[in-house]
């Protein structure tokens, strides 16, 4: 029996602050133990000195609204001074500017917005503007193309999840105003031919912006340690902004992300002003107006405390690590590492999906493992971080057992999670994907639904239907492999 929870408001009186951190406490047991390394993504964690240091530096700031640098110089120095340090890092020059972001999605949100008013300053005929990607590329370039009334223009990747210069140029137009690319791209850790399209750019006199965000406190520091690693900053000359994102590899605090561009040419472009309100003359650098002053604190503070010899430090052990878990996987029969990863990031899968790919996820999941499962094709990646390298060797050992149970029990491809991913994955028809999803969406995010026998929020499952259609999915997929296979 489930009920909407009457009782979810503002109490009358105010609670003990004692009572109420215990609370928090208590929620917090229901998070996944990420201390623990079973998460390969989303906490960026250098050690509890560092993080108690971000802490301590966002607190000195935590009240502070930097709506207004003018009044709040302290912040303003520290913005300045992580987009230079960010900058030189990334081989810009004097001109080089930048602005400090809430995360890699307002980075990428204002990227595209300022790309569209330069060119609506410098092209007004081009009335439907499109920018021009590979696939691999995140989604919130979809989401900006959404909301700021552009097209994206996707051209495929080749057999190494990379870009493709000449499916890329293949799509530019007259009414093209912006090439994109990964440096690397977050499902496969591949890196596009960022030299190749940064010449292509040149050539079309258009601006290209390399999406940075999960690879741009990484790779400098991968490429020092001497893996081999092709220029994809500002070295190339067609590159002319860069996203990047502190609360990643840099080690800040959520959220906070920079904004580069090679001159003040592009970034003037960014900038919102209206002169007409009653309130006075409104200036916005970026998307938001009230703007938290601890990320940018913390992030200052985390650059300055890590330095060029704690961050080479992490960078080694984070890939010393993940060479273990590369060749741990290739050890295992059938398995394969999707693409040419260029630093610790890793998609792997089964050779021709068997045994099956999800199932193997949802058997590492009931073993206490976050997973998260990909599409194009079925794979699940790892993002190895600090908290991982530690359980490389278990996560390997629950892996075999994982693959063992797959092949044994290929029943279990219409059981569990891997019938809900397995269905999004594998159904033609993505418009139903889109609807199934929504619905999740609508069903987490509605009113508050109580468990009276329990007291537990309940959140989604996949409907029953799900686990036979997916078993008629994957059979209809066998049979065409096996009919072109005879042609």
């Amino acid at each position: 029996m489930k009920t909407i929870h009457p009782d979810i408001v503002i109490p009358p009186v105010g609670e003990n602050p004692d009572s109420i951190l215990e609370h928090i406490r208590k929620l917090k047991e229901e998070d996944v133990a990420w201390k623990e390394g079973k998460v390969w993504s989303l906490v960026y964690h250098a050690d509890d000195i560092h993080d108690q240091l971000l802490k301590d530096a966002s607190i000195e700031l935590f009240t502070v609204n930097y709506l207004n640098p003018i009044a709040f110089k302290s912040l303003h120095r520290m913005e300045k001074e992580v987009v230079r340090m960010t900058t030189n890092m990334l081989h810009g020059d004097e001109n080089s500017v930048g602005v400090m972001t809430t995360g890699g999605t307002e980075s990428i949100l204002l990227a595209m917005l300022c790309y569209r008013q330069r060119a609506r300053k410098l092209y007004p005929h081009i009335i439907h503007p499109e920018v021009v990607t590979p696939t691999t590329i995140h989604p919130a370039f979809d989401k900006a193309a959404e909301l700021f009334g552009m097209r994206l223009r996707k051209a495929p990747v080749d057999e190494n999840e990379i870009a493709i210069p000449g499916a890329l140029e293949k799509l530019i137009n007259k009414n093209t105003i912006l090439l994109v690319s990964s440096a690397p791209s977050y499902p496969h850790g591949a890196m596009d031919p960022i030299p190749i399209i940064g010449e292509m750019a040149r050539r079309h006199r258009l601006p290209f912006h390399v999406d940075a965000c999960i690879g741009g406190f990484m790779l400098p520091w991968v490429e020092r340690l001497g893996y081999e690693m092709q220029p994809w900053d500002y070295r190339v000359d067609g590159v002319t902004s860069v996203s990047a994102d502190i609360h990643k590899f840099g080690y800040g605090a959520k959220g906070a992300s920079v904004l580069t561009y090679r001159s003040m040419d592009y970034l003037s472009y960014q900038f919102f002003i209206t002169t007409d309100y009653p309130g006075g003359i409104y200036i916005s650098p970026t998307l938001l107006g009230t703007r938290s002053g601890g990320p940018i604190a913390a992030a200052w503070a985390g650059m300055k405390h890590l330095g060029e010899n704690g961050y080479l430090s992490i960078a080694k052990k984070l890939m010393d690590g993940t060479e273990k878990l590369r060749a741990g996987l290739s050890s295992i029969p059938g398995m394969i590492i999707v693409g040419k990863p260029v630093m610790n990031l890793v998609a792997y899968t089964t050779l021709n999906n068997h045994p099956d790919i999800l199932v193997i996820a949802d058997q590492l999941e009931n073993k206490g493992w976050m997973v998260e499962r990909q599409q194009h094709p079925d794979s699940i990646h790892l993002t190895i971080l600090p908290t991982n390298v530690v359980v490389i060797d278990q996560y390997l050992l629950d892996l075999r057992q994982a693959v063992a149970y797959a092949i044994e029990h290929p029943e279990a491809a219409a059981l569990g999670n891997a019938a809900f991913y397995g269905l999004m994955t594998r159904i033609p028809f993505r418009g139903m994907v889109e609807k199934s999803v929504k619905k999740i969406m609508e069903t987490m995010y509605g009113p508050i639904e109580i468990k009276e026998e329990t007291g537990d929020n309940i959140f989604p499952k996949a409907p029953v239907w799900m686990g036979p259609a997916n078993r008629l999915l994957i059979s209809w997929a066998k049979l065409k492999r096996i009919f072109l296979s005879k042609k």
